[in-house]
């Protein structure tokens, strides 16, 4: 806790409000202003057991998540940087920002809806990654308000991304609502809406280390995955359109395995680590337990649970030493990123789950990053239950 407190007093200069909604406290103030001269503001949430969640409007980003260990002693488990400026740098990988107008990739960044072609930009060659190169969602500077109603307090951001944006179509109106809950879960809804067939496929790149952002490695963390299957991919990364099952491969997570225990054998691949989207299992479209990530030294567990069809497990495989939060250093695979999606380049493979909005509909989706710590043998499962939230 000690590196949030430092950090807040740094803000202390600056103006700043505070309300009580129930029993989570959010603190709105300044983080700075961008390079075009856009005030980027950011919230603080904390809950009664002192769990505390740092947003900010640029990108609609997770910025901190502190939570206790075994001991109860509080650290920061997500990766980022103690200003605008870094999130604006070359350093800055997707931490902690929501992810579109479509995350991953679309192959050679071409798709067509309609009879009409769209090119989009070509930022992860030869293909199209996370929304764009320079207008992308989590590059601009979204709308924020607090809430606190009946699905409990938090805060609601919003952008309206115009036609043609990045080369996609239709003017598209994006909200996401973030939710500290008392049982220590960050809860996202987001929803979508456009005036034109656009393809929309959000998630949330937040990179975690349980043993705290900063920490030298996540192949000591262990991960267990519900799902059966896989997306095969060519040596771009752009999904084959088969769907294929993790037995027998370094791809089975299905029972609970240390990262770090067969990561080489994927070394000298095209995702050179773990980059690939898993099928989830149960596909009912409520929101189910999707992942399991615990850390054996600290203690703490992190349960993703969403209603998305798939989710995307990355190794910080390109994560290089670039300097974050306090100085410290995020080395080369010492955190993971756990994204619900619907599957990468759905936009042009008719057997995936479509990813095309449609004027008069909505998108929504719904995930969960629930904390807590390893319980004893034999309560795994009355604490995975706990984590599935209603639908």
């Amino acid at each position: 806790m000690k590196h949030f407190f430092t950090s807040l007093a740094a803000l202390a200069l600056l103006a700043a409000s505070t309300v009580a909604q129930a029993d989570i406290s959010i603190e709105k103030s300044s983080f700075g202003k961008t390079k075009d001269g856009n005030d980027v503001d950011q919230y603080t949430l904390k809950n009664e057991a002192g769990m505390t969640v740092v947003l900010s409007t640029r990108g609609a980003t997770i910025t901190q998540i502190h939570v206790p260990d075994k001991n109860g002693k509080f650290a920061d488990v997500t990766l980022g940087f103690d200003d605008v400026a870094g999130y604006e740098g070359e350093d800055n990988q997707y931490f902690g920002n929501t992810t579109g107008r479509v995350c991953n990739r679309i192959a050679k960044g071409k798709f067509t809806i309609d009879g009409k072609e769209y090119e989009l930009a070509i930022n992860n060659e030869p293909n199209h990654l996370h929304g764009g190169a320079e207008r992308s969602l989590d590059k601009v500077v979204w709308k924020a308000k607090v809430v606190n109603d009946k699905n409990g307090s938090g805060v609601v951001f919003s952008y309206t991304s115009p036609d043609g944006e990045e080369g996609y179509p239709g003017r598209l109106s994006v909200t996401v609502r973030f939710t500290l809950t008392e049982k220590n879960q960050i809860r996202m809804a987001y929803s979508a809406k456009t005036d034109k067939a656009t393809p929309v496929n959000l998630t949330n790149h937040a990179y975690f280390n349980l043993g705290g952002a900063g920490s030298n490695t996540v192949l000591n963390h262990q991960l267990k995955l519900v799902a059966d299957k896989y997306t095969p991919t060519d040596e771009t990364l752009i999904p084959t359109g088969k769907i294929e099952s993790v037995e027998g491969t370094v791809l089975d997570f299905t029972k609970m395995k240390k990262i770090g225990a067969r990561i080489k054998k994927l070394d000298d691949t095209a995702a050179i680590g773990y980059d690939h989207n898993f099928v989830l299992n149960n596909q009912t479209g409520k929101v189910k337990l999707a992942a399991i990530l615990r850390d054996p030294e600290s203690g703490r567990v992190l349960r993703v649970s969403t209603d998305q069809p798939g989710i995307q497990f990355y190794s910080g495989n390109f994560l290089k030493g670039q300097k974050g939060k306090g100085g410290k250093e995020y080395a080369h695979r010492s955190a993971v990123c756990l994204e619900a999606q619907r599957y990468p380049n759905s936009v042009n493979i008719e057997s995936f789950p479509s990813t095309i909005l449609k004027p008069g509909e909505t998108y929504r989706q719904i995930t969960i990053y629930g904390f807590g710590v390893i319980k004893p043998k034999g309560e795994d499962k009355k604490a995975d239950s706990a984590a599935k939230a209603k639908g």
